[in-house]
């Protein structure tokens, strides 16, 4: 199926009321996060049901549909992409990493991000060198940082922390709050897995993190802990 085709029957899916909606939620305003993002109005368990729809949507068509200026039609793009390399050969799953971080300007949104950079780049980097991702931390894009943070997450849950604790380390001067809220959940990420780890980290940094980091990575800790955490007192 062509792009066109898809667009239009996304296009048809939409609710202009929750578009409205998402147009607020989403940061759009001049200055924000968003500027200028345009929705459709589609919530993402449709898309996701979609996607299925069409399983077999060549890679070139995906990739124009990511560039689309629809937020709903680039999610739709990721989520297929989630799904062709999660069912694909070794070529396939190159070529889709590739191509992921050859369209990074497109995947500009936190949900963009986090609904694909684990299951692509994280999947992808799993038994290689993970030497990009220091450098997509150091980027001047924020949703370059967001990828790296959040590619992560496919290690933790596999037990292996070392390349998140760089990066939350690195990034504890960021100047963005969707960098802060990121590194903050994959703490606490590990924390829920292996504490004494996620305590040891804070335990040298949590003075200078920001204090969205500090919230995220203690949200689940004691309220005596938390409270002892942000008022400095560990």
């Amino acid at each position: 199926m062509k792009a066109s085709e898809l667009v239009s029957r996304l296009r048809a899916m939409g609710d202009p009321e929750i578009a409205a909606h998402s147009q607020r939620f989403f940061k759009t305003g001049a200055g924000e996060y968003g500027e200028g993002d345009r929705f459709l109005g589609i919530r993402v368990p449709q898309l996701r049901e979609t996607v299925k729809q069409y399983p077999d949507v060549a890679l070139t068509e995906v990739l124009k549909l990511l560039r689309s200026p629809l937020h709903e039609v680039r999610l739709f793009a990721l989520l297929h992409l989630v799904q062709q390399f999660e069912r694909g050969d070794e070529p396939t799953r190159e070529a889709i990493y590739r191509h992921y971080l050859d369209h990074t300007r497109y995947i500009n949104s936190w949900d963009l991000v986090d609904s694909s950079a684990p299951k692509i780049v994280g999947a992808y980097l799993q038994n290689r060198s993970h030497s990009v991702l220091s450098r997509l931390v150091g980027s001047d894009s924020l949703w370059e940082r967001r990828i790296a943070i959040m590619a992560c997450f496919h290690f933790i849950r596999r037990n292996d922390f070392t390349d998140t604790l760089k990066l939350c380390q690195r990034v504890i001067d960021d100047q963005h709050d969707l960098i802060h809220k990121a590194s903050g959940w994959m703490l606490r990420e590990i924390g829920n897995r292996d504490g004494a780890t996620a305590r040891r980290f804070l335990k040298r940094h949590y003075r200078n993190m920001p204090r969205t980091m500090l919230r995220y990575a203690i949200e689940k800790y004691p309220p005596e802990e938390r409270q002892r955490y942000l008022e400095s007192r560990i």
